[in-house]
């Protein structure tokens, strides 16, 4: 009996602990393929995965992310950070073909990722732009709620017509997602654009008059963002541009949500 009592307690304080999640905290990180910016010729997946693990988030959003191309090493940063960063599962969206191997986005989480998607987003040709994906993807958090999760990177060209095209996209692709949906990451466009503002119609940025985090040495521009739908899915209760310096061109963002 004492055996059966002591099982049953067991059980109930695990399905406690379960269900005591009640916030999630979420990282964008432009990686710029594990290269630090003071050392044109290195790879250092250490100094990225060291300010991830430094943040403890339950999901990150990553752009510019190497995998098997000759540049990096031939080295899949996406599985690698996930290895590094004790994240359970990662999911690697390819963009372009890159010396040898692929260039995209990645997801990594603490928590089982499903129903994984890339879509491609659109692009004028005639703008010599980069081709550019949204990654999605459906995690179960403790407990047993499921949410959606993205993360890209907008077109970096001069000309903002190819970002506008691509955050139409956006907001088009996640209207038909029924479940609560976070998106994170580099937007290439500042907060009073045209870019942003359409973000802005769709999902609640976890900042206004956002810090900036590009250049790392006194930035100057706030182009990463962190985004949610429905508003009422979710309350901001922090929102932190990283000073991490070394590892990538870009900081990283964290922002804190309350699960509604």
């Amino acid at each position: 009996m004492k055996h059966l009592l002591f099982a049953l307690a067991s059980t109930v304080f695990s399905f406690s602990l379960t269900q005591a999640q009640t916030s999630i905290k979420i990282m964008s990180y432009n990686i710029h393929h594990c290269n630090p910016p003071s050392k044109p010729d290195f790879i250092d997946i250490d100094a990225v995965a060291n300010a991830i693990k430094k943040e403890n988030p339950d999901i990150v959003a990553l752009q510019e992310v190497d995998v098997n191309t000759g540049r990096s090493g031939k080295v899949n940063e996406a599985a690698q950070l996930a290895l590094k960063t004790g994240m359970k599962s990662f999911y690697f969206a390819k963009a372009i073909d890159h010396d040898g191997g692929d260039y995209g986005v990645a997801i990594l989480s603490k928590y089982p990722l499903t129903e994984t998607e890339t879509h491609h987003l659109p692009m004028d040709t005639t703008t010599g732009g980069e081709p550019r994906v949204l990654a999605t993807a459906s995690v179960q958090l403790p407990g047993g709620k499921v949410i959606t999760i993205g993360s890209t990177h907008l077109d970096a060209q001069k000309a903002h017509t190819n970002r506008l095209l691509q955050i139409k996209a956006i907001n088009s692709i996640t209207r038909e997602k029924k479940q609560p949906m976070i998106i994170a990451g580099d937007f290439n466009a500042e907060e009073n654009t045209e870019v942003i503002k359409t973000l802005d119609q769709q999902f609640k940025r976890t900042c206004g008059s956002c810090k900036p985090t590009i250049p790392v040495i006194k930035p100057k521009k706030a182009i990463d963002f962190i985004a949610y739908k429905p508003q009422n899915a979710f309350k901001v209760t922090k929102h932190e541009v990283i000073n991490e310096t070394y590892a990538s061109d870009h900081l990283p963002v964290t922002s804190i949500l309350e699960i509604n």
